[in-house]
């Protein structure tokens, strides 16, 4: 009878799939703008010797840039004018956020609605234009002092034109990254920066299958790891799943209360509340913040000074350094995201004002200091399992050199992306179904007139 029921429901969404315009216009419409930025990671900046860049990538293929090239979907293995990717922009969103806490005009713009949204939003795409352009500047630098084998330089036009040159096509590219964004998010289904990532992965994922199998016919990469490490790969999803749909839920009593003329029986609801609130936010987040440093530090490492290299070294993928500081990030916006997303006090005062209380905790005071208390632990148990899922599988490939693809982080975006993605696509089916019941009751009122 379960199969069944499935099976009706199935057909069902596919029958009002097949009958939802609007849905269909807003998946063409994404795919539409993905395929455009898959174009744009292929148009490279002016002035770079392909062969040269090639060739330094491929002494830096377990390095850290191969992870940041993951992340832009190749565009920056090609340097071309999506390189940055949206990263400046999930730099500025941080920034920002963190400013809501502590300047007192930007704590004024979030109460302001709507409005303040929107200025708020207007401030980040300022502060990422700042940001392509300081890091557009240091990988201009940098790639100045990349040279091959044959002692050929990566720059093959004048260091000036070149620096210019990389500035604004970095900058262009990602302010139109962001707008693409933007658009995928209005006008598509789903969250458009956060697709934009996911969809880089994916291009990647080809190319990671094809270089892991090449270790092992290499014999770099015997049978019984390959078969580990797909059975780790199927267990992190599952645990990523899992995680990401429990709920801890809170009790709430609503006691008899008289609405006009009637009277309202005691109810009781729930409060769910994530495992995991944040998402995949503390990763992007931390990753974005160590690009610029760690970019810039590779690309000078080779003809730069010692100190340089040495720093190089130390942030290279799998080194403490490195995971130190991701692991320090993760945790800090894991806290600090959590934050943002719940305020206890508001809803406690919530709760109190439509008469809702938690069994044996007073309302008030006292409900917003529980729901801290309970908050506080999911946040730190979610704070642990980004940790684990993204630096024990970081450690593994560093160890073994299978490609980035197959690491927790980038499983964790995909996973939880395509979950949102599948999510949005049922709430639009679901408001279609609940348009077309309306309808035919109104259609049934007439004929019954």
């Amino acid at each position: 009878m379960a199969s069944l029921a499935e099976k009706m429901a199935a057909g069902m969404d596919m029958s009002a799939f097949s009958k939802a315009e609007e849905l269909k216009k807003r998946l063409w419409f994404t795919v539409m703008a993905l395929i455009v930025f898959r174009l744009g990671t292929f148009i490279p900046l002016p002035g770079i010797n392909a062969g040269v860049l090639a060739e330094m990538f491929n002494r830096q293929q377990g390095g850290i840039l191969g992870m940041f090239n993951m992340f832009s979907g190749g565009a920056l293995e090609r340097m071309t004018i999506f390189a940055l990717n949206i990263m400046p922009y999930i730099s500025a969103s941080i920034i920002i956020q963190l400013g809501q806490s502590v300047v007192p005009s930007l704590m004024a713009l979030k109460k302001e609605g709507e409005a303040g949204h929107r200025k708020i939003t207007h401030y980040t795409k300022i502060l990422t234009v700042f940001i392509t352009i300081i890091q557009g500047y240091g990988i201009a630098v940098g790639l100045e002092s990349v040279s091959g084998a044959n002692g050929a330089s990566a720059v093959m036009i004048s260091s000036t034109v070149f620096r210019f040159s990389t500035i604004v096509s970095l900058v262009g590219g990602t302010m139109f990254i962001v707008w693409l964004g933007d658009q995928i998010t209005q006008r598509g289904v789903g969250n458009g920066s956060s697709l934009i990532i996911t969809v880089g992965i994916i291009a990647n994922i080809p190319n990671a299958m094809a270089q892991t199998f090449e270790l092992s016919r290499a014999g770099e990469l015997n049978w019984p790891t390959l078969f580990m490490l797909a059975c780790m790969a199927l267990a992190l999803i599952y645990i990523i799943v899992f995680v990401e749909r429990a709920q801890r839920k809170i009790i709430i009593q609503y006691p008899k209360r008289q609405m006009g003329m009637r009277m309202m029986a005691a109810e009781s609801s729930h409060l769910p509340l994530k495992i995991n609130p944040t998402g995949v936010i503390p990763p992007i987040f931390a990753s974005s913040l160590l690009l610029l440093p760690i970019t810039i530090a590779n690309l000078s490492a080779e003809n730069g000074p010692s100190w340089v290299q040495t720093l190089s070294q130390l942030l290279g993928h799998g080194q403490p350094l490195y995971l130190g500081l991701y692991a320090f990030l993760i945790l800090f916006f894991t806290l600090f995201y959590t934050s943002v997303v719940f305020n206890p006090e508001d809803t406690a005062e919530n709760l109190k004002k439509h008469g809702g209380f938690i069994a044996g905790i007073r309302p008030g005071k006292n409900t917003a200091e529980y729901l801290d208390y309970v908050i506080t632990r999911l946040t730190m148990v979610a704070a642990i399992y980004l940790i684990c899922l993204c630096i024990l599988p970081e450690i593994l490939i560093a160890k073994v050199g299978i490609p980035f693809v197959l690491g927790g982080t980038t499983l964790l975006i995909v996973v939880q992306v395509t979950m949102d993605f599948v999510t949005q696509v049922q709430s639009h089916l679901i408001a279609y179904q609940y348009e077309g019941l309306l309808k035919k009751a109104a259609l049934v009122k007439k004929k019954n007139r």
